[in-house]
Protein backbone atom coordinates (compact mmCIF):
# COMPACT_ATOMS: atom_id res chain seq x y z
CA UNK A 1 0.00 0.00 0.00
CA UNK A 2 2.67 2.36 0.63
CA UNK A 3 5.01 1.74 -2.47
CA UNK A 4 1.48 2.05 -4.29
CA UNK A 5 0.62 5.36 -2.88
CA UNK A 6 4.31 6.88 -2.88
CA UNK A 7 3.60 5.72 -7.11
CA UNK A 8 0.27 7.49 -7.05
CA UNK A 9 1.88 10.52 -5.63
CA UNK A 10 5.05 10.78 -8.45
CA UNK A 11 2.54 10.45 -11.14
CA UNK A 12 -0.27 12.87 -9.57
CA UNK A 13 2.57 15.58 -9.89
CA UNK A 14 4.18 14.52 -13.06
CA UNK A 15 0.77 14.67 -14.94
CA UNK A 16 -0.63 17.85 -13.50
CA UNK A 17 2.69 19.32 -14.23
CA UNK A 18 1.97 19.01 -17.39
CA UNK A 19 -2.00 19.95 -17.72
CA UNK A 20 -0.69 23.33 -15.53
CA UNK A 21 2.33 24.10 -17.47
CA UNK A 22 0.72 27.81 -18.14
CA UNK A 23 0.85 28.22 -14.54
CA UNK A 24 4.15 29.40 -12.75
CA UNK A 25 4.42 26.39 -10.35
CA UNK A 26 2.95 22.74 -9.79
CA UNK A 27 3.51 23.36 -6.20
CA UNK A 28 1.06 25.56 -5.96
CA UNK A 29 -1.54 23.32 -6.53
CA UNK A 30 -1.01 22.51 -2.71
CA UNK A 31 -1.10 25.62 -1.39
CA UNK A 32 -4.58 26.84 -1.19
CA UNK A 33 -7.34 24.41 0.10
CA UNK A 34 -10.76 26.06 0.57
CA UNK A 35 -12.49 23.21 2.33
CA UNK A 36 -15.23 25.76 3.71
CA UNK A 37 -16.61 25.53 -0.24
CA UNK A 38 -16.56 23.99 -2.89
CA UNK A 39 -18.81 26.67 -4.87
CA UNK A 40 -17.18 27.78 -8.25
CA UNK A 41 -17.25 31.38 -7.41
CA UNK A 42 -14.39 30.82 -4.38
CA UNK A 43 -11.32 30.50 -6.82
CA UNK A 44 -10.83 33.49 -9.49
CA UNK A 45 -10.84 32.16 -13.37
CA UNK A 46 -10.64 33.25 -16.20
CA UNK A 47 -11.97 31.99 -19.88
CA UNK A 48 -13.29 33.67 -23.13
CA UNK A 49 -15.55 31.28 -24.96
CA UNK A 50 -15.26 27.95 -27.04
CA UNK A 51 -12.23 27.96 -29.05
CA UNK A 52 -11.59 26.20 -32.22
CA UNK A 53 -8.97 23.69 -31.92
CA UNK A 54 -7.87 20.01 -33.90
CA UNK A 55 -10.91 17.88 -34.66
CA UNK A 56 -13.25 20.21 -34.02
CA UNK A 57 -15.99 20.52 -36.38
CA UNK A 58 -17.11 23.51 -38.10
CA UNK A 59 -20.05 24.69 -40.68
CA UNK A 60 -19.09 27.71 -42.97
CA UNK A 61 -21.11 29.54 -45.14
CA UNK A 62 -19.63 32.18 -47.42
CA UNK A 63 -21.10 34.34 -49.58
CA UNK A 64 -22.60 38.10 -51.06
CA UNK A 65 -25.40 39.87 -50.68
CA UNK A 66 -26.33 39.06 -54.04
CA UNK A 67 -25.81 35.46 -54.00
CA UNK A 68 -26.69 32.33 -51.92
CA UNK A 69 -24.37 31.39 -49.51
CA UNK A 70 -22.25 28.00 -49.68
CA UNK A 71 -22.38 25.72 -46.95
CA UNK A 72 -19.22 24.16 -46.22
CA UNK A 73 -18.76 21.44 -43.35
CA UNK A 74 -15.29 20.50 -42.03
CA UNK A 75 -13.27 19.18 -39.86
CA UNK A 76 -9.71 21.50 -38.34
CA UNK A 77 -7.08 19.42 -39.09
CA UNK A 78 -4.38 18.20 -37.00
CA UNK A 79 -2.43 21.10 -37.57
CA UNK A 80 -5.09 23.82 -36.47
CA UNK A 81 -5.85 24.45 -40.23
CA UNK A 82 -8.80 24.57 -42.55
CA UNK A 83 -9.11 23.84 -46.12
CA UNK A 84 -11.36 23.13 -48.87
CA UNK A 85 -12.95 26.65 -48.69
CA UNK A 86 -14.12 28.07 -51.69
CA UNK A 87 -11.60 30.17 -53.95
CA UNK A 88 -9.17 30.80 -50.73
CA UNK A 89 -5.73 28.24 -52.38
CA UNK A 90 -3.92 27.74 -48.74
CA UNK A 91 -4.91 26.41 -45.82
CA UNK A 92 -6.34 28.82 -43.12
CA UNK A 93 -4.57 28.72 -39.57
CA UNK A 94 -7.47 28.89 -36.74
CA UNK A 95 -5.83 26.72 -34.04
CA UNK A 96 -7.01 28.98 -30.69
CA UNK A 97 -9.60 31.44 -32.44
CA UNK A 98 -12.71 32.19 -31.44
CA UNK A 99 -15.31 31.98 -33.89
CA UNK A 100 -15.64 35.86 -34.13
CA UNK A 101 -11.97 35.87 -34.86
CA UNK A 102 -11.86 32.97 -37.06
CA UNK A 103 -14.68 35.23 -39.42
CA UNK A 104 -12.85 38.00 -39.31
CA UNK A 105 -9.79 36.44 -40.58
CA UNK A 106 -12.23 35.35 -43.54
CA UNK A 107 -13.64 38.40 -44.16
CA UNK A 108 -10.33 39.97 -44.61
CA UNK A 109 -9.46 36.90 -46.89
CA UNK A 110 -12.63 37.10 -48.91
CA UNK A 111 -12.70 40.80 -49.60
CA UNK A 112 -9.88 39.92 -52.01
CA UNK A 113 -12.87 38.17 -54.36
CA UNK A 114 -15.75 39.69 -52.91
CA UNK A 115 -16.72 43.27 -52.56
CA UNK A 116 -19.20 42.81 -49.32
CA UNK A 117 -17.97 39.26 -48.15
CA UNK A 118 -21.06 37.33 -46.01
CA UNK A 119 -19.03 35.43 -43.69
CA UNK A 120 -20.58 33.20 -40.72
CA UNK A 121 -18.82 30.56 -38.78
CA UNK A 122 -20.43 27.85 -36.31
CA UNK A 123 -19.51 24.92 -34.09
CA UNK A 124 -21.02 21.89 -35.61
CA UNK A 125 -24.20 20.01 -33.44
CA UNK A 126 -21.96 18.63 -30.81
CA UNK A 127 -22.89 15.23 -29.62
CA UNK A 128 -19.99 14.32 -26.77
CA UNK A 129 -18.04 12.43 -28.67
CA UNK A 130 -14.69 14.09 -30.36
CA UNK A 131 -13.21 16.96 -30.04
CA UNK A 132 -15.40 19.81 -27.74
CA UNK A 133 -14.75 23.34 -28.48
CA UNK A 134 -15.68 24.20 -25.30
CA UNK A 135 -12.48 22.54 -23.65
CA UNK A 136 -11.44 19.42 -21.13
CA UNK A 137 -11.47 18.76 -17.96
CA UNK A 138 -8.27 16.36 -16.71
CA UNK A 139 -9.35 13.87 -14.24
CA UNK A 140 -6.37 11.68 -12.69
CA UNK A 141 -5.94 9.16 -9.65
CA UNK A 142 -8.43 7.01 -8.46
CA UNK A 143 -10.43 6.57 -11.25
CA UNK A 144 -11.27 4.03 -13.68
CA UNK A 145 -10.18 5.90 -16.44
CA UNK A 146 -7.63 9.13 -16.01
CA UNK A 147 -7.61 11.55 -18.46
CA UNK A 148 -9.38 14.29 -20.47
CA UNK A 149 -13.19 14.54 -19.81
CA UNK A 150 -15.13 16.66 -22.60
CA UNK A 151 -16.88 20.15 -21.59
CA UNK A 152 -20.67 19.70 -23.11
CA UNK A 153 -21.85 22.56 -25.14
CA UNK A 154 -24.59 23.18 -22.05
CA UNK A 155 -21.23 24.35 -20.01
CA UNK A 156 -23.07 22.07 -17.35
CA UNK A 157 -19.69 19.47 -16.00
CA UNK A 158 -19.67 19.30 -12.02
CA UNK A 159 -17.06 16.95 -10.27
CA UNK A 160 -19.71 14.12 -9.84
CA UNK A 161 -20.54 14.39 -13.61
CA UNK A 162 -16.37 14.46 -14.42
CA UNK A 163 -16.02 11.05 -12.57
CA UNK A 164 -18.70 9.51 -13.35
CA UNK A 165 -17.67 10.08 -17.42
CA UNK A 166 -13.99 9.04 -15.99
CA UNK A 167 -15.68 5.47 -15.65
CA UNK A 168 -15.89 6.08 -11.25
CA UNK A 169 -13.98 5.93 -8.35
CA UNK A 170 -11.77 2.99 -7.37
CA UNK A 171 -12.48 1.07 -4.41
CA UNK A 172 -9.58 3.02 -2.19
CA UNK A 173 -10.60 6.06 -3.69
CA UNK A 174 -10.43 8.86 -1.22
CA UNK A 175 -14.18 10.29 -1.53
CA UNK A 176 -14.01 13.02 1.09
CA UNK A 177 -11.33 14.54 -0.57
CA UNK A 178 -11.58 15.31 -4.09
CA UNK A 179 -8.93 18.34 -5.54
CA UNK A 180 -9.95 20.65 -8.11
CA UNK A 181 -6.91 22.93 -8.89
CA UNK A 182 -7.74 25.93 -11.61
CA UNK A 183 -5.30 27.99 -12.66
CA UNK A 184 -6.23 31.47 -13.19
CA UNK A 185 -4.84 34.13 -16.01
CA UNK A 186 -2.61 35.18 -13.77
CA UNK A 187 -0.89 32.10 -13.37
CA UNK A 188 -1.79 31.16 -9.89
CA UNK A 189 -3.25 27.78 -9.26
CA UNK A 190 -5.66 27.72 -6.50
CA UNK A 191 -7.19 24.00 -5.03
CA UNK A 192 -10.61 23.35 -3.67
CA UNK A 193 -11.80 20.55 -1.56
CA UNK A 194 -14.51 18.54 -2.76
CA UNK A 195 -16.67 15.95 -0.26
CA UNK A 196 -18.43 13.06 -2.39
CA UNK A 197 -19.76 12.21 1.18
CA UNK A 198 -20.96 15.19 1.71
CA UNK A 199 -22.67 15.40 -1.25
CA UNK A 200 -23.60 12.32 -1.75
CA UNK A 201 -24.78 11.40 2.22
CA UNK A 202 -25.83 14.65 3.05
CA UNK A 203 -28.00 15.77 -0.05
CA UNK A 204 -25.48 18.97 -0.55
CA UNK A 205 -25.85 18.97 -4.44
CA UNK A 206 -24.63 23.05 -3.84
CA UNK A 207 -21.11 21.18 -2.66
CA UNK A 208 -20.84 19.81 -6.10
CA UNK A 209 -18.65 22.54 -8.16
CA UNK A 210 -19.18 23.57 -11.25
CA UNK A 211 -15.70 22.89 -13.01
CA UNK A 212 -14.48 24.87 -16.18
CA UNK A 213 -12.08 24.58 -18.88
CA UNK A 214 -8.63 23.67 -17.85
CA UNK A 215 -9.44 22.02 -14.49
CA UNK A 216 -7.50 19.38 -12.83
CA UNK A 217 -9.83 16.83 -10.61
CA UNK A 218 -7.33 14.27 -8.52
CA UNK A 219 -8.76 11.55 -6.72
CA UNK A 220 -6.74 10.72 -3.56
CA UNK A 221 -5.96 7.20 -2.21
CA UNK A 222 -7.54 6.91 0.70
CA UNK A 223 -4.47 6.27 3.62
CA UNK A 224 -6.73 4.03 5.63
Amino acid sequence: MQMRSLYSSFLMISLIGACVSGCESVSGLFGHDHRESANADVIPTWWDGPRVRPGVALIFQVGTPAAAPTTISTLVDQNGDVTGLPLLQEPVACDGLTLEALKQKLMKAYSVYYRQPQITVTFAPYDGKGVSPWGTVTVLGEVISPGPVNIPSTMELTVTKALQMAGGVKPFADRSGIKVSRCDKDGQVRSTIVDLKEIGKGGRVDKDMALRAGDVVWVPETWY
